[in-house]
């Protein structure tokens, strides 16, 4: 256990560690889903690209409504096994399921396929990504201390998304490489997320509000300048990066003439560059605040890619550094937006006595669905409405390349600006969420305190029921410092 100079307790590392596996699946889907996946379903199997813009479209004006309603449901659960715990372990199979299904598809599938799987592989998702995002809020309480954590987080996350990137590097067919990519979701899946689950306690905060809670308190919700500011960062911050990564092949091969080999070793350069970036962005604020280093890390990101214009085609070197910099900047968006949107939980809870953090987490992923499926659905069409050939082998013209270029630029850095600049004015702060949690913490202690449900022991496969008292912002043990064995349970009895 250590302690800061404020005097609050930290997570320790191998807590978060354990913790951070469950964002695995998400994390390594996330290159794959975008990257590779719908190129690969136009060049190798056959699909148009109409076809599969209107395919994403439809899918998230679908996820509308679906992720609040899991934000909703996850609130209002209360079990024995946890609250987040459970909606975690429900969401794997599920996932899987869709992940099987569009890996391993057949080619020349309909769209109304493609709808279909890519509904069931995204609830999975929203299932695990809400959970696990939401239980971090819970682990990390202090303003810096979330800071570090999702920062750990990111850098854990980005770790999963190059473990798929290494495929396309050995493979000579592309559609092996995707199956492969899939394969080692569903082979990891069960155990990340049962390791997770296994080995992370979890305290559920007592509701002070046992009225219910109707339309309007959701609305109320909703319309919070500081969600709203979320709300439109994070769509923003999806938009400009998924943009990018929709056109990154095209655009990497054709336009600056590198081979898909080396396109992918600079994608994972690219991707690499996070896994520093995102817990050094973290300790930056610590020092400038969550609002200000997002404003700092947007406006250098852009200044970046402007660079990419002095890229001699072809040529590796000089190219690195620009996807260096860029991954670097990068990695610090949805950390940032995550940690603030923990800071906004809080002030939520204190004026509704209702844990609503789930509630509001449904709302940035779904900022983020909405700007990933926008990414292909403008993307995609527009390349056709241009003239641009995806198909392998396809000449395109110089007219063609070019409006490629300017596509494959201008889209991101309008958007990632645009992103940065909903912080100006920002008023959650670190010196006003001390406050928030010194209310809370003095309300919290009037009541019962909140159960922590341990982590679950090997044997028997039932996590143990404590009630004890543990401050909002204590560290979370390890767990073998924190799991009763049945033998220390017999021993007491």
């Amino acid at each position: 256990m250590t302690a800061d100079v404020r005097g609050t307790r930290r997570l320790s590392l191998p807590s978060i560690l354990v913790f951070s596996a469950g964002s695995l699946p998400v994390a390594a889907l996330a290159t794959a889903i975008f990257v590779y996946l719908p190129p690969y379903f136009a060049s190798h199997l056959g699909v148009s690209l109409t076809s599969i813009g209107a395919a994403w479209a439809i899918v998230r004006m679908i996820d509308l409504v679906v992720d609040p309603a899991i934000g909703l449901l996850m609130d209002r659960t209360r079990t024995s096994y946890g609250r987040y715990r459970v909606w975690l372990v429900a969401g794997a199979p599920i996932l899987m399921a869709g992940v099987y299904a569009l890996f391993m598809a057949p080619a020349h599938f309909s769209t109304l396929y493609l709808i279909a799987w890519m509904l069931v592989m995204y609830l999975g998702q929203s299932m695990l990504a809400l959970s696990h995002a939401a239980w971090a809020a819970v682990l990390a309480t202090n303003y810096h201390e979330r800071s570090r954590v999702f920062g750990i987080l990111a850098a854990v996350g980005i770790c999963g998304a190059i473990s798929v990137m290494v495929f396309p590097l050995f493979a000579t067919d592309t559609g092996w490489a995707v199956r492969a990519m899939g394969w080692s979701v569903l082979i990891a899946t069960p155990f990340v997320v049962g390791l997770t689950a296994w080995r992370t306690p979890e305290r559920i905060n007592q509701d002070h509000q046992t009225d219910i809670v109707g339309l309007r308190d959701y609305w109320l919700i909703a319309k919070r300048p500081e969600v709203m500011r979320l709300f439109l960062a994070q769509m923003s911050l999806t938009l400009g990066p998924g943009w990018m990564s929709a056109l990154y092949m095209f655009f990497f091969t054709q336009a600056l003439g590198f081979s898909q080999g080396i396109a992918t070793w600079l994608l994972i350069i690219y991707i690499v560059a996070g896994v520093v970036g995102a817990p050094v962005t973290g300790r930056v604020a610590t020092h400038l605040g969550k609002h200000r280093t997002l404003m700092l890390t947007t406006t250098a990101y852009s200044l970046g890619l402007c660079c990419i214009i002095f890229v001699v085609k072809g040529n590796f070197w000089t190219a690195m550094p620009i996807m260096v910099w860029c991954g670097f900047m990068a990695a610090g968006f949805d950390l940032m937006i995550r940690a603030m949107m923990a800071d906004v939980g809080d002030e939520v809870r204190l004026e509704q006595g209702k844990e609503r953090i789930s509630l509001l987490y449904a709302i940035t992923t779904l900022a983020s669905k909405l700007a990933s499926a926008f990414a292909i659905a403008l993307t995609f069409p527009l390349l056709a409405y241009l003239g641009f050939d995806p198909a392998e082998g396809a000449k395109n013209t110089a007219d063609a390349i070019y409006s490629l270029s300017w596509a494959y630029l201008a889209g991101p850095i309008v958007f990632v600006m645009l992103g940065g600049a909903c912080f100006y004015g920002w008023k959650l702060d670190a010196q006003k969420h001390a406050g928030i949690r010194s209310e809370l913490e003095a309300r919290d202690a009037l009541y019962e305190e909140a159960p922590i449900i341990e982590s679950v022991s090997a044997s028997p496969a039932i996590p143990v029921l404590v009630t004890a008292a543990m401050p909002d912002d204590a560290e979370t043990l390890t767990p073998d410092q924190n799991t009763v064995s049945p033998a220390d349970r017999s021993a007491a009895e």
